[in-house]
Formats: structure tokens, sequence, C-alpha cells
């Protein structure tokens, strides 16, 4: 009997249909391994993962491969975006055995939930060097039946040295200038000058690097973190990865120029740039970084946000290309004929031109994904838009990628952020009001009773997965900016709950480490924690930051103390592994410049003055700076405390490492003091 049509999750409920009878993750299924004897079939995905779906057509609807496993295994489907401690622990486990990762992701446990063997996706039949499913599946049934003792002194083994990977950290003290530099001069190391980004194919936006070097540069003026981010930045926003059409971000792109994307679009990875290329114009005041924030917040809104409002986890790189074949990248590829049919003979030439549409294409099957490869000659700006507009009119036609309705509440933190501060450096308060929405959805739905916080939900229905580190990391992060943004200090409040169950479950008091889940959650056969990033910023350093912004709120030294002693692991990581510890890097930016405090008080919110010295205060580069915004007398913010207005005139203060400067009452003045060290 399958057991998942009662599901929320949508990537279980494609599977709900399987003639394999999956059960969730639950302490039933590992019941029914022990008392059928039997091994479990762990299989992890997620709903727009590509080769999640070829392996689900190819395996999971066959009916022959299916009667093996009903016979033989029990089978337990997990989505990883519900249960990243699962899916944490045992990719640990693959990549440790085999080298490398990746989903679908395929373990076999004992009863006991060890894993004894890895891999990810199999095919039907022997291909490439790998086994094929059946073949694994009878492997493995025989060396259960025949070698049990020696597989469970195999599973015990594997469990005994994840133990033994615990991150050592004694709470050290946060990385200083040295290591900062250090961290700078390996990304130097990797940087691809030619094409932006770091390291080969594929390429994956590094959202968090990007954070860090645009914080570098603004805490020390240093160019080459600047052109780092600027010329990467570009480049991405030229390419492939990026949608020309309908804004927003693919996942990342199979080769090393940004050209063919893996063409699922995620949440967080959208949210993360839409929120970098916001932050690149604060600094730049690039046309292109402006575009481009704006064209993937709209996207957002557009296209991910769910009746209740909230933003949906993902679409698809998968959809119907008109002849009912599900193909990668269908509903986003151009022939030329296709864009002279739509253009007109003169518009299609100019369009293929504009975009790099070839004869030969590129990317499959003569299709070509729309660039702008141009970075010499002059095109009619009304004459782009017009042929823009059309092609999208006439995409939106096409069968349309699935969309995965679950809400994420760490991604839709990052959502939030992104929407809340590009609304007000745009002066788009319909940005801030999604944001809003957004925010009020998991105060509804995903917060309880105790501030707990809930992983997901769908349909205005909360999951029953608990919310793991980054989800209280990245939800207080984004409620930490709203408050920023919109001079309600309830965000603030909401934010502090939230970290307050990061230093009570989720934090080791003798230490300061973090981990991935809380102290009274789920045991599995250990603990999670990481301190790197992955496609998100890791929950230790999100925690981090979002711990630090609100120390420098409150004045609270226990959130100081424990922002000091977990950015203690950049120190280490930092200068080693600088790709993959960005968000670390960026935190600790903001902790050697302060981060700068900054209460805006007015005579009124909708005074125009105090507007200006307010979105003023939030165009400041200097790392990390806090921002408190209201009227003499306000008890929403602590920094508004004893706050009055100079001369009846809307005043900004400005104060770091407990020295404050004179008040100021010109934007101009206020703008120095928030840029450069």
């Amino acid at each position: 009997m399958n057991r998942l049509a009662h599901e929320t999750s949508p990537y279980l409920l494609q599977h709900a249909d399987n003639p394999v009878d999956w059960w969730p993750w639950s302490a039933e299924a590992f019941e029914e391994a022990r008392r059928t004897h039997k091994p479990v079939l762990l299989s992890v995905g997620y709903s727009s993962c590509h080769w999640c779906h070829v392996m689900a057509h190819e395996s999971f609807e066959d009916q022959a491969t299916a009667d093996y496993l009903n016979e033989h295994f029990v089978s337990v489907k997990v989505d990883r975006e519900e249960r990243p401690d699962v899916d944490a622990v045992y990719m640990e486990a693959v990549q440790a055995a085999t080298g490398h990762g990746g989903w679908p992701m395929t373990v076999f446990l004992t009863p006991d939930a060890e894993p004894f063997y890895f891999g990810t996706y199999f095919p039907p039949a022997p291909r490439h060097g790998m086994p094929s499913f059946r073949q694994v599946l009878e492997g493995v049934q025989q060396a259960w039946s025949t070698r049990h003792d020696e597989v469970s002194e195999v599973a015990g083994k594997i469990v005994r040295d994840l133990a033994q990977r615990e991150i050592s950290h004694q709470g050290g003290r946060p990385p200083g200038e040295q290591e900062l530099a250090q961290a700078l001069l390996g990304l130097t190391r990797e940087y691809d000058p030619q094409r932006g980004g770091f390291g080969g194919a594929p390429k994956f936006p590094p959202s968090m690097v990007l954070e860090f070097l645009l914080r570098h540069h603004a805490r020390t003026g240093a160019e080459g973190a600047l052109q780092m981010a600027q010329d990467t930045c570009e480049r991405m926003a030229r390419g492939g990865i990026y949608d020309q059409l309908g804004g927003g971000f693919a996942r990342y792109s199979v080769d090393r120029d940004w050209t063919v994307p893996h063409f699922e679009k995620m949440l967080y990875d959208n949210a993360l740039l839409c929120r970098v290329y916001a932050h690149l114009w604060r600094a730049t005041g690039s046309d292109l970084a402006r575009r481009v924030a704006l064209e993937t917040a709209d996207f957002l809104v557009r296209e991910l946000r769910t009746e209740e409002g909230g933003f949906a986890s993902a679409l698809d790189a998968d959809s119907d290309d008109g002849s009912g074949r599900h193909v990668e990248g269908a509903y986003y590829v151009w022939r030329p004929e296709q864009l002279v049919g739509v253009l007109g003979e003169d518009d299609g030439r100019l369009a293929a031109q504009y975009f790099g549409v070839t004869d030969e294409g590129t990317f499959e099957h003569g299709q070509s994904v729309l660039q702008l490869p141009q970075t010499e000659g002059v095109f009619d700006a009304e004459k782009v838009a017009s042929v823009k507009s059309r092609l999208l009119r006439e995409r939106t036609g096409r069968p349309a990628p699935g969309r995965d309705d679950k809400v994420v509440a760490a991604w839709n933190g990052l959502a939030i952020a992104a929407l809340a501060e590009t609304g007000a450096y745009f002066d788009r308060p319909d940005l801030i009001e999604a944001a809003l929405g957004a925010a009020d959805l998991l105060v509804r739905v995903h917060l309880d009773e105790h501030a707990r916080l809930g992983r997901t939900s769908k349909d205005g229905r909360a999951g029953a997965n608990a919310g793991v580190l980054e989800d209280y990391a990245d939800v207080a992060e984004g409620f930490l900016a709203l408050a920023a943004v919109t001079g309600e200090g309830v965000w603030l409040d909401f934010a502090g709950l939230l970290l307050d169950h990061v230093l009570a479950r989720f934090t080791d008091p003798e230490t300061g480490a973090l981990y991935d889940t809380a102290s009274d959650a789920e045991r599995l056969i250990r603990r999670p924690q990481d301190p790197t990033d992955n496609a998100t910023p890791s929950g230790w350093t999100a925690a981090a930051g979002a711990l630090l912004s609100y120390a420098a709120h409150t004045g609270s030294e226990p959130h100081r103390t424990a922002a000091e002693r977990a950015v203690g692991v950049v120190r280490t990581l930092g200068p080693r592994v600088p790709r993959f510890i960005g968000w670390g890097l960026a935190v600790a930016e903001a902790l050697l410049d302060g981060p700068r405090e900054v209460a805006v008080v007015g005579p009124a919110l909708d005074d125009e003055r105090a507007a200006d010295l307010h979105r003023t205060a939030l165009l400041g580069t200097a790392p990390g700076a806090v921002v408190a915004y209201g009227t003499p007398g306000s008890d929403e913010f602590p920094l508004l405390a004893d706050r009055t207005l100079t001369g009846g005139a809307p005043t900004a203060y400005v104060c770091r490492g407990f020295v404050c400067d004179l008040p100021l009452t010109d934007p101009a003045a206020l703008k120095t003091k928030l840029t450069g060290p």
C-alpha cells in the first residue's frame, strides 16, 4: 500500500500513484522493517529535480521493479526540502563513501536507520559503467540475506565514522583583518577572469560570496573585490542562466560560460540574487544591477507567490514541448524560425542577433537559450522592449513548468529580506507589501504559540516537520530587514523570539557551536551540523548574522556573544575554503565594521524629509548596518530611545562600538557616515 496520498509535500504526492508501497519517513516505517526483517530503501529527492523525475518514470512507475521492491524492501520516500536534516545526514554518508553526491539520492539502511550501501541515480539498464537499478536491488537483497552479519558490521562502522566527523569548534575568536584578506586572496585564485564566477563547470551563482565581496569593498575600499562581484553579476545577467524575457535565474549553468542552464528556478536562488543585485546597485549605481534586481523581484511575485501570500519553492526544469513529452528547458528555448514566426522577418532577425539565437543552436536540437552576447553595437531600446514583450506573450502560451507550491520557512525568510530591501531602494511599495504578506503567513501558519517554527506549509496548512536552524535564522533575517524598511518594531520582536530558540535549542552552551537541528528534535544517526554554505547560507552562519543584527538593535550582550562565538568557525574555514563559507565571511565583515547602528526620527512617519533620511540610511553600504525608524518617544525600537528632533527637523543618529556621532539632519552627511571605513 502506497502511503503518500495524504502528505503535504508536492514531491511525495508526485509518487502517491506509484505501484511502490512507499512510506513517508516515520517511526512506523522502520518498525515495519524490523517486523519483517527487511532492509530499507531510502529515496530522497525534490519536486523540481530533473533526474528524480527520470528515475521515477523509469523505475518507480515500473510494475516489475515495484513488485521486487515491495517483496524485499521497506521503501521510504523523503522530500529533501521538507526534511533537510534527514537529507544532510545521509548525504554526508553518500559523499564520504563515494566522493560525490546529488539527487535523487538512493541509500539502503538497516531497520535501525544505519546506512550500508549508497548511490544516486540508477538507470533501468546498465549504462555508462553504472549498474541497473534492478541489479543494485538484487545485489543488496542477496547481501542482506546471505551476509547479514557483514552488512550490520559495515553499517555500524559507517555510523561510528560519521560520529567522529564532529566539527571541532571551541568558540574561538572571530576572524580579523588577516583572515578576511586571506579569504579574498583565496577567492582571487579560484576566480575565472574571462567568464566571471569561480571554478569550472557546472557553475553555480556564488550568491553568498558576492555578498562578502561587496561588504569587503565597502569596508576596505578593495577594488579587486568589487570588480569580481561586478563582473560575475554582469556575466550571469547576460548569460542563459538568467531568463532574458521573464526575469529570474535558473539553478546553475552546465558550462563555464553561463550559457546553458539547468532550467529549474528555485526560490532561494532568486531571493539571494535579487538581494545581491540590489546591493550591487546600491554600491555602484549600475543600471544593469537595477534592472536585474527589479526583474527578479517581479518574477518572484508574479510566478512564485501563492494565494496565501507566501512563496512557492520552485519551478520545474521540465515542461511539455507541445507533443506531450516532458523535456528539460522546453518552455525557454527558441529556434530562429520561431522568432520570425512571432515577430516577422526583420524583428525576428534582430531578436536572433540580440539574444544570440543561431541556426546551430546553443542548446539541443538546434534550439538556443536566450542570452545577451552583444557587448558592442547599439540597439533601439524601444524596439528591443517591444520584441521582449511579444516573445514573452508568446511564451506564456506554451505549457508552463510545474510549480512546487510548498512554502519553506527559510526560503521565504530570504525572499522577505530581498523584496523588502528592493522595494525600499527603488520606491516599489508593492514589493514591500509582498514581503509583508509572506511574513504574515509565516506568523499565522508556521509559528505556534511557543514561537516554534514549522518548516513547511502548503495551501495555508502547516506541515508536520519542525523547523531547522536555517529556518529560524533566515526568517529572523527577513523579519529584521522588514523592521528596518517599515519602521514596525513588531518584526524585531518576532525576530527576537526566533533567536531565543536559537540560543536555547540549537547552540552548544560549552563551545558556542550551532547544530542544524534542535536539542529536542527527532534523533537521527547523528545530529547534523555544518557551517559551510550550500545553495543557501548555512544555518550556522545565517544565525550568527541574525544574532549580530539583533544585538546591534537591542544592545543584548548574550546575542552579541553568541554571534561572536559562532563566527569563530570562519577564522579557521575562511582562509581555507572561502567559496564555501561566503555568508560567514559576510557576517565577519559586519562584525569588524561594528556593525553601525542608525536611528532615524521624524515628526511623522510620512514626513518627506524623514523618509529621505530613512532611505539614505537604508542605502548606506556599511556592512551589516541596522536601521531603526520612528517618531520621537516611540517604543518600537530600542535604538529610538531618547532620540529627539534637531530644531524640529528629522534627525539621524549613527553609533558604532559604543560611540555615537553628532546628530545629522542632512542626507548627504548621513550618506558619508555610512559609506567607507
